[in-house]
């Protein structure tokens, strides 16, 4: 049976996670955008009475409204957007309020969430020795408003867990169309030791989406890629 989605913000990312629908047997009803759902009016159409999984690809600023919205429709999210971490406290109390599953990540990128796993274990192996420092750079098109990238952060935060507990510079380019590149190095008295990933192609972002909409359908609580991709 199909994943019956909504799509809460149709610019770049919205239009191609449409266009790729079809291959993950999943039907998109709504498309929610500025002209449809300002002050979140659209999310409680009766369009979406039968919707099984949001995915929310707009502003950071209207990620709290929607998914609180969305929550109360018991409709669970697919939250692409980033730029929200300071309000993530209280969008995980609506969604816990509402019972609904939620899958968040600064990338739905497969690569990239297995690049942050080897990352995980580069950082831990680091972290033993002092000699090493470590540094994050992010590249992205111009028009990317946030930066460092969540996706940087969400390495340095992993780095960090992992037992690397040194600073870590990080730094970010934004320049014409890259559809994004992240680099974690780490460079001691003799030698420098880099890895990276490089997105080719933003259908990568879209297909992750889609992905974690089919496996979030019919779960409660609140997951991340990792959950999806049974890296835990």
């Amino acid at each position: 049976m199909s994943v019956r989605i909504v799509l809460v913000g149709y610019g770049r990312m919205g239009k191609a996670i449409d266009a790729l629908s079809a291959e993950y047997d999943c039907d998109v009803v709504e498309r929610l955008d500025i002209h449809n759902n300002l002050g979140g009016e659209g999310i409680e159409s009766a369009v979406l009475n039968d919707v099984d999984v949001a995915i929310e690809f707009s502003l950071a600023e209207s990620v709290v409204s929607n998914v609180t919205k969305l929550a109360a429709r018991g409709i669970n999210v697919v939250i692409g957007t980033t730029g929200w971490n300071d309000h993530e406290h209280t969008v995980r109390k609506a969604a816990e309020k509402a019972n609904i599953g939620v899958v968040h990540a600064a990338n739905f990128s497969i690569g990239v969430n297995l690049f942050q796993a080897v990352v995980q274990r580069s950082a831990g192996l680091f972290a033993r020795h002092d000699d090493f420092g470590a540094w994050i750079h992010e590249g992205h098109h111009a028009a990317k408003q946030d930066a460092p990238s969540g996706t940087a952060l969400a390495l340095n935060n992993t780095m960090q867990n992992a037992g690397y507990s040194r600073e870590i510079n990080v730094t970010s380019t934004r320049a014409g169309k890259m559809p994004g590149v992240h680099t974690v190095g780490y460079d001691g008295p003799f030698d420098t030791i880099t890895l990276t990933h490089t997105a080719r192609d933003r259908s990568t972002f879209a297909r992750g989406a889609l992905e974690a909409a089919r496996w979030v359908k019919g779960k409660r609580g609140w997951f991340t890629m990792s959950n999806v991709l049974a890296l835990d």
